[in-house]
């Protein structure tokens, strides 16, 4: 059959061959490329072929997920016994959070999400007030959780005052100086007033919750997001600071850093939980949660420092010189030229910094916390339950692959976003 002529420029675009496009072309080149890719795609078919059968069959096909011990998961199954995890699953997710206010908890979690979804996500209704709703969230999410008159106090003080300060600095036209300093001089007269009135009223709307008992999931979001929440512009903060022309800025952001990142954060934990005590005047109650925050935030600050240092020195020099040629004074000329910039080089080292801070949150089972991993091994001490630490540590194992896979993917996002030259 003759071929079908065209006049020059009316040929239709036809679609590639079926093997030059789509999964096939994938696989081609991926997989079967050289005799010794596929020599690597066999050994790894048949290893997965060895495998994953078992592996599906003991975690769904031949697990038991109803039981009253783990006797009865053994005659019932020879699979993962996942009624433990059933009967102690508000254990893993509260902790020992009183369980008739667990309700608060849940609230927060709903708003936590519904914040990450705003700050995060570029299409999401509402987006223009992204920055009012993420500095809203932790006082909202601290008095939900913890409740009680002082905590209560000192919101009310906090936000009476931001308002206050808000409008004095308003009211006094284009004198900076003048600004500043009577609208902070509002900010702690109106945080005094409003704290000392609270608290001499007993005004309390929650139930207050002592942290200790704090544990499970909500333990480890508590301590991951604030540690991530505040480490970045404290470690921005570092990095300038260490690149300052001013030698007791600069030495002394050299020395926290060098000294956070030669000492195991297990070495701080137990400092902020045993030793700091004695460095206190007698009688001090210093809640051992806040001290693992404090400690947490600061040893993820000094990473984030150096991550962000390495972004700095990779902006070309010609940025800031293009700077000072406008006439830019070096606070608007880091935050509007070379910060977005360094930021945005250094997206993978910030991320990989986050997930490492994340998964260390393990880490406070020594001092007493009990976060995912320390209920599952106080569960296991249970005569009911003993033996099943491989299912333990498997459910918090996927916890937290869930967790941090969801970081890495957006990170991913945010590279492919901004066009940093991350080639996937």
């Amino acid at each position: 059959m003759p071929e079908q002529q065209y006049e020059p420029g009316t040929h239709p675009d036809l679609p590639p061959p079926f093997a030059a496009s789509g999964p096939v072309k994938w696989v081609r080149e991926n997989l079967f490329s050289s005799p010794t890719n596929i020599a690597l795609t066999v050994l790894a078919m048949f290893f997965l072929y060895k495998i994953i059968p078992g592996m599906f069959a003991w975690t769904f096909t031949d697990a038991t997920f109803v039981a009253a011990d783990r006797n009865e998961c053994r005659a019932l199954n020879s699979g993962a016994c996942w009624a433990f995890i059933a009967q102690r699953w508000e254990l893993f997710t509260y902790g020992f959070y009183p369980e008739t206010e667990r309700w608060r908890v849940i609230i927060t979690f709903v708003l936590f999400v519904a914040t990450v979804i705003l700050l995060l996500w570029e299409k999401c209704p509402g987006r223009q007030y992204r920055f009012i709703v993420g500095a809203l969230f932790p006082m909202v999410a601290l008095w939900l959780i913890v409740g009680g008159s002082s905590t209560e106090a000192a919101l009310m003080a906090y936000a009476a005052a931001l308002v206050v300060a808000y409008f004095v600095y308003q009211r006094f036209g284009h004198n900076l100086s003048a600004r500043f300093w009577f609208s902070l001089l509002a900010f702690v007269l109106v945080a005094i007033g409003v704290y000392t009135l609270w608290t001499a009223m007993g005004w309390s709307m929650l139930e207050h919750v002592s942290t200790d008992k704090f544990g499970g999931f909500m333990l480890t979001l508590i301590i991951g997001v604030t540690g991530i929440t505040l480490s970045l512009p404290l470690g921005i903060l570092l990095a300038l600071g260490r690149q300052s022309n001013l030698p007791i800025i600069k030495y002394a952001c050299i020395g926290f850093i060098e000294f956070i990142r030669g000492v195991p954060l297990i070495t701080l934990l137990f400092v902020a939980s045993t030793m700091l005590s004695y460095f206190l005047p007698p009688g001090t109650n210093f809640d051992l949660l806040l001290r693992v925050l404090i400690m947490v935030t600061l040893f993820a600050s000094a990473y984030m420092a150096e991550v962000i240092r390495g972004g700095l020195q990779a902006v070309p020099k010609g940025q800031t010189e293009a700077a000072d040629a406008m006439g830019l004074k070096y606070g608007p000329a880091m935050r509007l030229i070379v910060l977005p910039q360094a930021l945005k080089i250094s997206i993978p080292g910030i991320v990989n910094t986050f997930i490492g801070l994340y998964k260390d949150s393990v880490l406070v089972i020594v001092i007493g916390l009990l976060d995912p991993l320390g209920i599952g091994q106080a569960s296991l001490a249970d005569t009911k339950w003993q033996g099943l630490s491989t299912e333990v540590y498997l459910f918090v194992a996927i916890f937290f692959f869930v967790s941090c896979y969801a970081m890495a993917s957006y990170s991913r996002h945010l590279e492919d976003k901004l066009h940093t030259g991350h080639k996937r």
